[in-house]
């Protein structure tokens, strides 16, 4: 009998990994106004018609009392500290815009950690480039003589930037656990599909996981799966998205491993995919399909193909 997995190793290597993804952000009107007035090194408040507090950088709606529809100002750029943080990309402050209700989170430089007050006053820095990016203010300064800056009211102000490029890129390292990194381990060195049986119920699941789905109590003994199973549910992608692994047509199955309890989602290929609603269905017997580089993964798993129904 395979160990109960609290008895495996817990202190597993960590997987490097990353999300990328690109997209456009439409920024609204007031933020759009305010991004294109940064080419005109010009900062852009909001002033509510209702309880005619005034928020910078300018709101498409009133943080204070849910006011829409506000008024553009044009704010100077001075203020006062009100809190900050020091971080991997330098310190970070929230500025109390002068006449305004909020506060305004961004960089401030030429100064150390251990020299900033909350209540220091600061100016506005620009950088030499001009864009419509909030990136065009550097960041704040301390200026102890700052003058006391006005809320103006704007006129002639710029056409918002309707579309602004944008990407999130994070890097990470995840740990895989005891049940995950078993799995993966012995799919790469074995080709073995492990899961877990509960004390209780006896149910198998696959992926292995710490608790039952049903019962609710630690799982217990780990179980080897046979390389076949049956399809449950299943569906044919023919849409094309950002991060897809392979390319349209595929199908996308929820596959019950013989003995398994629960679905395991994997691809199910090698098949004419004009004839895809035909041939897979739920009921399909399949039988899973190795590949020759071993990662370690789910991925190590090519994808299902179909099994003769003369086979056994």
């Amino acid at each position: 009998m395979l160990s109960i997995p609290d008895t495996e190793a817990i202190d597993l290597p960590t997987f490097k990994s990353g999300i990328a993804m690109t997209y456009t952000l439409t920024p609204g009107r007031a933020a759009g106004t305010f991004l294109a007035e940064m080419m005109n090194r010009r900062i852009t408040g909001s002033r509510c018609i209702d309880c005619k507090k005034v928020t910078v950088p300018a709101q498409d709606f009133c943080p204070s009392c849910g006011g829409c529809d506000p008024e553009f100002v044009e704010a100077q750029g001075f203020g006062t500290i009100s809190d900050f943080t020091e971080t991997s990309a330098g310190i970070i402050a929230l500025i109390c815009i002068d006449g305004s209700e909020h506060r305004f989170p961004h960089q401030i430089i030429g100064s150390d950690l251990k020299d900033l007050r909350p209540g220091m006053r600061v100016e506005v820095v620009w950088a030499q480039e001009r864009s419509e990016n909030i990136l065009c203010i550097q960041g704040f300064r301390v200026a102890p003589d700052a003058p006391k800056g006005e809320i103006r009211p704007f006129a002639n102000s710029a056409k918002p930037v309707e579309m602004q490029p944008y990407k999130i890129d994070l890097h990470y390292e995840h740990a895989f656990g005891p049940y995950y990194g078993r799995l993966f381990d012995e799919i790469k060195t074995s080709r073995r599909i492990m899961g877990v049986r509960c004390p209780h119920c006896e149910k198998v699941m696959v992926p292995p996981r710490e608790i039952c789905d049903v019962c609710h109590v630690p799982t217990s003994t780990w179980v080897e799966l046979p390389h076949t199973g049956t399809v449950r549910a299943m569906s044919v992608i023919n849409l094309e998205f950002r991060g897809q692994r392979r390319p349209p047509p595929y199908i996308y199955a929820e596959i019950m491993l013989d003995g398994a309890s629960t679905r395991l989602i994997h691809n199910v290929g090698g098949l004419d995919m004009n004839r895809a609603k035909e041939l897979v269905k739920p009921g399909t017997r399949v039988r899973a399909v190795w590949r020759e580089e071993k990662t370690g993964s789910l991925d190590d798993i090519s994808h299902f193909e179909i099994i003769d129904q003369g086979e056994t």
